[in-house]
């Protein structure tokens, strides 16, 4: 394991429990707030996963795991990509928020021992999506946008749901849509989520 992540595990006694490590990891490293929306976006996953025959057991893992990477705070994400050898572009280097997938996809990985390579992935690109995302990709995505972790319901969630009643690419093409349409007023536009928009416009 990395001597990074050493220092946020080494006072945990984990258990072959996946969903009970991860609340014990975020509980234990001042998060519980992110503890509890992992479970959220876990049981929202699994839900989204059940409607569009994706593996409801996988999508739930990655939804646990997908924001475990909070336990470092904004100002750090950049410094902790470069020790972990993590690509890092320049739109994540202006908006460091964004790399937190990258970041929580490494921890899956080497703290919690996930080698299921679609969960990985997904965890990955659960912020801006990618071109060629898989099912997983989406459901994850999808579910995450869905169970947000802000107060009150998200402004583009009747949207989004108009669009999962057609398919779940046209609910995520609905939040992409959503950010499009604001472009102008955000930080950054993330080429994976721009390359994402491009592919799934011309569906």
């Amino acid at each position: 394991m990395h001597p990074i992540f050493q220092a946020l595990t080494e006072q945990i006694e984990f258990s072959n429990d996946l969903k009970s490590n991860i609340c014990l990891f975020l509980h234990a490293n001042e998060c519980p707030k992110t503890a509890k929306h992992c479970m959220d976006v876990g049981k929202e996953s699994r839900r989204v996963a059940l409607l569009f025959d994706a593996n409801p057991d996988d999508a739930e893992m990655a939804g646990w795991l997908h924001d475990i990477s909070a336990v470092f705070p904004n100002n750090k994400r950049i410094e902790v990509s470069r020790q972990l050898g993590i690509e890092i572009l320049p739109e994540e280097e202006a908006l460091p928020m964004i790399i937190h997938q990258k970041i929580s996809k490494v921890m899956a990985r080497d703290i919690f021992q996930i080698t299921n390579i679609e969960i990985l992935n997904a965890v990955g690109c659960h912020t801006t999506l990618r071109a060629g995302a898989t099912v997983l990709d989406q459901v994850l995505f999808v579910a995450d946008k869905i169970a947000w972790d802000q107060e009150g319901e998200p402004p583009y969630l009747e949207e989004l749901n108009h669009g999962l009643e057609i398919s779940l690419t046209h609910g995520a093409l609905s939040y992409i849509n959503y950010l499009w349409e604001r472009r102008e007023s955000l930080k950054v536009i993330h080429p994976w989520l721009k390359e994402a928009y491009e592919e799934l416009k011309l569906l």
